[in-house]
């Protein structure tokens, strides 16, 4: 398991859909919101979390297609089905890469990317805690449309239609975290539904993913 992950990894970066082009997107979103809604910086303040969390999104978007597409084009997918080790755990393992890759770059590069949204002060540890918490969530249901938009051809627009409606509650919540936590209130419940959702999707989504998978290899 460990010896796939380091390979995935290995790949994510070289591949150029890992980490870098993440962080791209979302220094370039952050960047051009400003522009867009002028330096009004109260406006920017209340809308800062929404911004820094559909920035998230998008960026983790971006590379969805690359988690299995990679090994189904050179076959290694298939050697992998016939590998000792269990499909589920497979795809738990593509998903944790990907986690590494995108999402944990863009839990780090958040704060810095705050500041220039004028993100509120007490806004900067829960902008943290709610993408560290949603972003494994993204990956994994990320994984799923990834199994299920293996092998067609440009299936890259048809992975965004699927994904983007399960999104929406992780985003939403989310949101919702980082924006009680700048205002100064209780985030206990939004916290708990965000952890609740990226919980369920890590317990089950691995299991329809390999199944998913067992089928399209067929």
């Amino acid at each position: 398991m460990r010896a796939l992950l380091a390979r995935d990894l290995r790949l994510a970066v070289r591949a150029g859909g890992g980490f870098g082009l993440g962080l791209a997107f979302f220094l370039i979103v952050t960047v051009l919101v400003p522009f867009g809604v002028g330096p009004q910086t109260a406006l920017l303040t209340r809308i800062a979390p929404g911004v820094l969390w559909i920035g998230a999104l998008l960026a983790c978007l971006l590379s969805l297609d690359r988690i299995l597409a990679l090994d189904w084009e050179d076959g290694t997918l298939d050697l992998l089905a016939t590998a000792p080790l269990p499909m589920e755990g497979i795809v738990s393992v593509k998903a944790l890469a990907h986690w590494i890759t995108t999402g944990l770059p863009l839990v780090l590069a958040a704060p810095l990317l705050g500041v220039l949204l004028n993100l509120a002060p007490g806004g900067f540890l829960w902008i943290i805690v709610s993408l560290a918490v949603g972003t494994p969530a993204l990956s994994v249901i990320g994984t799923f449309g990834a199994a299920l938009t293996i092998g067609l051809k440009r299936g890259g627009l048809l992975l965004s239609l699927l994904v983007l409606p399960l999104y929406v509650p992780t985003l939403i919540f989310g949101a919702e975290v980082a924006r009680r936590g700048a205002d100064g209130l209780g985030v206990g419940a939004p916290l708990m539904l965000l952890a609740g959702i990226s919980l369920g999707a890590v317990a089950l989504l691995p299991f329809a993913s390999a199944a998913v998978l067992r089928i399209n290899l067929r």
